[in-house]
């Protein structure tokens, strides 16, 4: 494979964030770094106070999209982050808040 079919590759990846993350306009930036970042999927407050994301998109763009949900932006305190790749056929057509 050469690096051009490693970069059109799409990753999926889910992501769990724990830690001061809702009430303090994580998923907003989230939805902001992600379109910059041109990243599809979603992000979405959870019941017991974390925040799950899907990313999908190639494996710099993924890359740089966890690196930032390891800080969050500044107002947050992000302790823990958990992510996985899952593989499927599903392609987000943007990325969006839940």
């Amino acid at each position: 494979m050469t690096s051009t079919d490693l970069d059109s590759r799409i990753e999926t990846y889910y992501v769990r964030v724990r830690g001061i993350v809702q009430g303090v306009g994580f998923r907003h930036a989230t939805v902001r770094q992600a379109h910059a970042l041109g990243i599809k999927g979603y992000v979405a407050n959870l019941e017991d106070g974390s925040v799950e994301a899907v990313v999908q998109g190639s494996a710099n763009q993924v890359d740089r999209m966890l690196s930032w949900l390891r800080r969050g932006p500044p107002s947050a305190r992000v302790t823990e982050v958990a992510s996985e790749e899952r593989y499927t056929e599903k392609r987000y057509e943007r990325f969006e808040q839940h």
